[in-house]
Formats: C-alpha cells, structure tokens, sequence
C-alpha cells in the first residue's frame, strides 16, 4: 500500500474495551479475570498462564458452544482482587494470576501492577498492559 498523501480519517478506540470470542466449552463469570488462550480464545484466567484480556463486563456460558460462538465483553482498568499477604510496601510491584478472581506476589501469568492495598485480602490491581509493561522495565532496571 502507498503512503497517504493527504489527509486521511484515521479510527480509533480508547482501548479499554474488548470482546473476544470464547473458547469451546468454557464458563466465564462477571467480574472476573478473563485471559486468552494460545489461539485467542477467551478463558477464564488462571495460574497456568495465558495473557490477561480484562475482566468479564457479563457472564458467558459457552459449555455446549464452539470455539468463537460466543462474545465475552471485557473491560480493562484499576480493579480489587482477593489476595493475602500484601502491604503497602506491595505498591508498585507485580501480581499475578492464581484464578480468575485472586493474585498473588509470585506465579507465572502476569496479572498486572498493584496500585493499593485495601485491608488483608484485596488488592486494587492495574491490569492494563501499559502498566504491567511499565513495571516490568522499572523492575529490571
């Protein structure tokens, strides 16, 4: 394709919102961490990994569906998740997936950023992947 040589229209999304079709045979429950598998299809997160999409804007029930027969809304930003054992000293730092609604300091799917601590069980977490990635790289410097 040719570069433009006027102006043109340009679309574009605050990229806050998705909707991904869900795996076969999957239940993905509203308010929960939804990931993709490795052909992105919508799942519910869990600590085997995939990559974290949003949390669920509704309830999807695929169980008896193919792949791709049903739309799962997701949403990304700031939200509190079940965890244990996290301070304020915890702010800044990495979290990561142990289900669809709780994280932890260790794992090995990448949840997001925590931005406050609410008591001994929740966390407020950043999954936006801007703010997961910006961690990563004030971490490893």
């Amino acid at each position: 394709m040719a570069a433009a040589t006027n102006r043109i229209l340009t679309p574009s999304r605050a990229g806050e919102q998705f909707s991904d079709p869900a795996a076969a045979g999957v239940v993905i429950h509203e308010g929960t961490l939804v990931a993709l598998s490795a052909a992105g299809y919508a799942v519910p997160a869990t600590a085997a990994g995939g990559t974290v999409r949003g949390v669920a804007e509704r309830s999807v029930d695929n169980t008896d569906g193919a792949a791709g027969d049903v739309p799962v809304p997701t949403c990304l930003g700031v939200f509190s998740f079940l965890a244990a054992g996290f301070t304020r000293a915890d702010i800044g730092s990495l979290v990561y997936v142990v289900d669809n609604q709780t994280v932890a300091k260790t794992g090995a799917a990448l949840a997001g950023v925590v931005v406050d601590v609410d008591g001994d069980y929740r966390v407020w977490v950043d999954i936006r992947p801007a703010a997961a990635v910006a961690a990563t790289l004030a971490a490893a410097a």
